[in-house]
């Protein structure tokens, strides 16, 4: 969004001619990427040293649904065009497309917080191979803290982004809303893109990476 743009909605912007909303979206990802970078670190650091349960090998693939796991990335990263769909459509002034748009997004964030859940219960009750916060196959391990504190928080990210544009579509519908609110659609716009980009790399490293070792 230009300073010309953002004057004429009487939108504060800093120095840079970035408006103050967005600047501080930033701040906030910024911080987000540090947290998410300690969690990714800290399982990775875990699963290297802690490969074993019982004195045998860990394989963890038993229990991951690999197929599952790729369609409810897909959907998500597909979420993403409908966010930046929307985010063009409220800068023109299209409130119809931008309230499609929105849902959409919300649609496929459940799609990929429903098959979440779907995994988490299968692993949990997964006979001869469950995964709980503290064991593996019945025997204590770290792989099951680090793994659902990872995805569990990426997950929450998601619900909250969800309940976020929940909000937005609802409010399209009072007839309150116009371009003024652009800002504040894109901000969600660049939270749920960072959600999406946190996965891309949350789901190579902690799925992927085991059908390559």
């Amino acid at each position: 969004m230009s300073e010309a743009h953002a004057l004429e909605h009487h939108e504060p912007v800093t120095s840079t001619g970035i408006p103050n909303k967005k600047v501080l979206m930033w701040a906030f990802l910024g911080s987000d990427c540090m947290f998410f970078g300690t969690l990714i670190s800290t399982h990775l650091i875990y699963r290297k040293i802690s490969a074993t349960v019982g004195g045998n090998y860990l394989d963890i693939r038993d229990i991951f649904d690999i197929e599952l796991t790729s369609f409810s990335t897909f959907v998500l990263l597909a979420s993403s065009l409908f966010m930046a769909l929307a985010v063009s459509a409220i800068h023109k002034g299209n409130l119809k497309s931008t309230r499609w748009m929105i849902f959409g997004t919300i649609i496929f964030g459940a799609i990929f917080l429903a098959c979440q859940v779907y995994e988490f219960t299968h692993f949990v009750y997964h006979e001869g191979h469950e995964l709980t916060l503290s064991s593996y196959q019945g025997e204590p391990h770290v792989f099951g803290s680090t793994f659902y504190v990872l995805t569990g928080t990426h997950g929450t990210h998601v619900a909250i982004g969800v309940f976020w544009l929940l909000g937005w579509f609802v409010y399209s519908f009072t007839g309150k809303m116009s371009t003024v609110h652009a800002i504040d659609v894109e901000c969600c716009g660049l939270y749920w893109h960072f959600v999406d980009i946190v996965w891309i790399i949350i789901f190579p490293v902690v799925y992927l990476m085991e059908y390559a070792m």
